[in-house]
């Protein structure tokens, strides 16, 4: 699987629920969330397009911060 980092607009723990909901709606995606950055970290076969479509659905402002590498 290829991790992704995307920045969405984060600021309480409502938020990051927001994203873990509409992650787990869409499946086949482990991600770890860190609140204080704004950061989502998504290991998953989804393309990015999917994911940021995904995210999005949170209504918060997202965007894709590039491919991070799993070493």
């Amino acid at each position: 699987f290829q991790k992704h980092e995307f920045f969405v607009d984060m600021t309480c723990e409502g938020c990051s629920n927001a994203v873990t909901r509409v992650l787990h709606r869409l499946g086949g995606v482990q991600f770890d969330i860190d609140l204080p950055n704004k950061k989502v970290c998504i290991d998953s076969e989804h393309n990015v397009d999917t994911l940021l479509e995904t995210l999005k659905k949170t209504g918060k402002n997202t965007s894709y911060l590039g491919e991070k590498s799993t070493q």
